[in-house]
């Protein structure tokens, strides 16, 4: 006999690679629904300080410049929105080098209107809500940027998750808008297609919602494919520790307006 050869009880005691034993964890844990740990190559934090904004405005200039370049020959600088009270920056880092792989602006309407409200009024239903809106996301080329893009969407959903913010809304031009169709996002005016922004150089872009609260529901009943990346996978590389909001006044005309809370995952 072969000393060498294969047997069942040695098969059984052999590691997984590791893409066969990631996927394995995962439906361990759909099934149980007990959370896994999960390290990433790069990590997410928010931007506080000037270096980690000149990386996220470097990565922000070279996403745009591939796919809209004369909408990224304005973004060669921070915005005055970057600073504004109730926003946000994402800024995704490689492990390896420190290098910028991707970035996401994130803008509540705590203290004053959505970017996106400069081009239509947003419906009754989500007025007296808290909103979200996702902008100025960009990530590296390649394969590494559609995971980056990916996680960049885990934490704007955690961020709005603990924030208690009862929508996001997201504005996507096409085809970016199926990848939103994908997650589950809806149309905020399903009757007017896309829209010009202008806030994104007046490309016309679909304007699209998802309900916060409502997430993980239907995430599991449709049985989507991100459902235990989103929900029972823990990814200690994305950290929300937020920075203390200002004392500045809050937006007259909503009830519901308070500083944002500061995140610790």
């Amino acid at each position: 006999m072969n000393p060498h050869a294969l047997t069942p009880s040695s098969l059984s005691s052999m590691p997984l690679p590791p893409i066969v034993a990631r996927e394995a964890a995962h439906a361990a844990a759909h099934a149980t629904r007990e959370r896994i740990e999960e390290r990433l190559p790069f990590s997410v934090r928010v931007v506080s300080d000037a270096e980690a904004l000149d990386k996220a405005v470097h990565i922000r200039h070279a996403a745009y410049a591939r796919h809209v370049p004369g909408l990224a020959n304005t973004l060669q600088q921070p915005e005055q929105a970057d600073f504004a009270d109730g926003s946000l920056v994402l800024l995704a880092e490689s492990h390896l080098d420190g290098s910028p792989l991707g970035t996401m602006r994130i803008q509540t309407n705590r203290y004053a209107p959505l970017a996106l409200e400069q081009s239509l009024a947003l419906p009754p239903s989500l007025r007296n809500c808290l909103l979200a809106e996702a902008t100025r996301l960009g990530v590296a080329d390649g394969r590494v940027g559609t995971l980056v893009k990916t996680v960049l969407f885990k934490a704007f959903y955690l961020y709005c998750l603990h924030s208690g913010v009862d929508w996001m809304v997201v504005t996507g031009r096409a085809p970016v808008d199926r990848q939103y169709l994908r997650l589950l996002f809806d149309d905020v005016y399903p009757d007017m297609g896309y829209i010009p922004m202008r806030h994104v150089g007046g490309l016309p872009h679909r304007v699209m919602k998802f309900e916060v609260g409502t997430a993980e529901r239907r995430w599991a009943e449709a049985r989507h494919p991100l459902y235990n990346f989103m929900i029972l996978t823990h990814h200690p590389d994305i950290r929300l520790d937020a920075p203390e909001a200002s004392g500045a006044p809050a937006w007259p005309e909503t009830p519901f307006h308070a500083p944002a809370p500061t995140l610790a995952m």
